[in-house]
């Protein structure tokens, strides 16, 4: 009983997440100086949240949380422009176009959509990112951009 009391007292400090709260969340996340921070965000995300992305699946907070600090000791500069951002129901989508510079590299921008799933708590349960992880940062290295591209179009396209 003393841990459902302390969650119910934790989850009056975050309000259920709605459309606005979710953009001003990500521009406080991903738009600050230096290495982004998640820390204001993650008391919005489940428990057992499920991730899932071009390159990685997840389970649970902590796994979350573990993932979230990786990206940042990895990206020297991270922004993130919401282009367009919807909800129907308890689903958020956002478009987004996230530049990205790691260590010793170029910014690249990369973009992408979040389908953001909400529980009856109002804390999102499932997150979904999609993007063309290697497409986006390869148009940014000289020549082999390009190359890439001709590959995708002739074998794919």
């Amino acid at each position: 009983m003393e841990n459902n009391n302390n969650e119910m007292k934790s989850d009056r400090h975050y309000p259920s997440i709605n459309l606005e709260t979710v953009k001003e969340l990500w521009s406080k996340t991903y738009n600050t100086e230096g290495e982004p921070d998640w820390s204001h965000i993650l008391p919005y995300y489940d428990s057992n949240i499920y991730f899932r992305d071009s390159i990685q699946e997840l389970r649970g907070i902590e796994e979350f949380t573990a993932m979230t600090e990786r990206l940042a000791k990895r990206s020297k500069d991270l922004k993130m422009k919401i282009v367009n951002a919807v909800q129907d129901g308890n689903v958020i989508f956002l478009e987004w176009e996230m530049t990205i510079r790691f260590r010793k590299n170029p910014s690249s921008v990369m973009y992408g959509t979040s389908r953001l799933t909400l529980n009856d708590d109002g804390k999102i349960a499932e997150q979904r990112d999609y993007y063309d992880l290697w497409g986006d940062i390869f148009d940014n290295i000289p020549r082999f951009g390009r190359a890439y591209r001709r590959f995708m179009k002739k074998r794919f396209g």
